[in-house]
């Protein structure tokens, strides 16, 4: 069992061997760093649905008090709760990146998924109502680029393996954000959120 300690709060986080290869690809977020610009949701919604729908991209940008940020995608867990919960083999993992991959025609939009992921980052789609979770864009990912392209550099895409640090990027936003409040803002943080 691991503890991290996020602001004098506990975060207790168990795994289990599995046997899925362990995924050296994710985006870690710099949460400080990011303005709200959005760039990344649109970037994410062209690649994947065409046009310009933030309601559908596979990141997304939580915004519990303006002025804080949160962007929020899958973390690549080494230990894949939403694909062992899936019951119809919708999710799988891909053997280059180890990105979740998701099947929506195997997909029934039972929400098992999003229940046992530790940040609920899936969701279902707007219009399908099928899951949808990053994929990496497949090991290039789009929402990375554009944020390096502004020069925010709140997102960047990693290729090592560091194990139970990768879970503390999927957590719930509202529960980074009191965090993130607290380091902007001060003892004021504590109040805005």
């Amino acid at each position: 069992m691991f503890v991290f300690i996020i602001n004098t709060k506990f975060l207790i986080l168990k795994f289990e061997l599995v046997n899925y290869v362990l995924s050296n690809n994710w985006i870690v977020r710099d949460y400080i760093r990011c303005t709200g610009c959005k760039r990344c949701e649109i970037a994410c919604s062209l690649r994947h649905e065409g046009r310009i729908w933030p309601e559908a991209s596979r990141i997304r940008i939580f915004m519990p008090f303006p002025g804080l940020e949160v962007p929020h995608l899958c973390a690549q867990c080494d230990d894949y709760p939403c694909v062992k919960a899936c019951t119809v083999e919708a999710l799988s993992i891909d053997n280059q990146t180890g990105a979740v991959i998701v099947d929506q025609d195997n997909c029934t939009s039972c929400g098992l998924c999003i229940k046992k992921c530790p940040g609920t980052v899936p969701f279902l789609h707007p219009e399908t109502n099928k899951a949808i979770i990053c994929d990496l864009c497949g090991g290039d990912p789009d929402c990375v680029k554009v944020c390096a392209e502004a020069r925010y550099n709140a997102l960047r895409h990693v290729k090592e393996n560091v194990g139970a640090l990768k879970k503390l990027h999927s957590i719930d936003p509202y529960i980074i954000a009191k965090d993130l409040a607290v380091n902007l803002f001060g003892e004021k943080g504590e109040k805005v959120i």
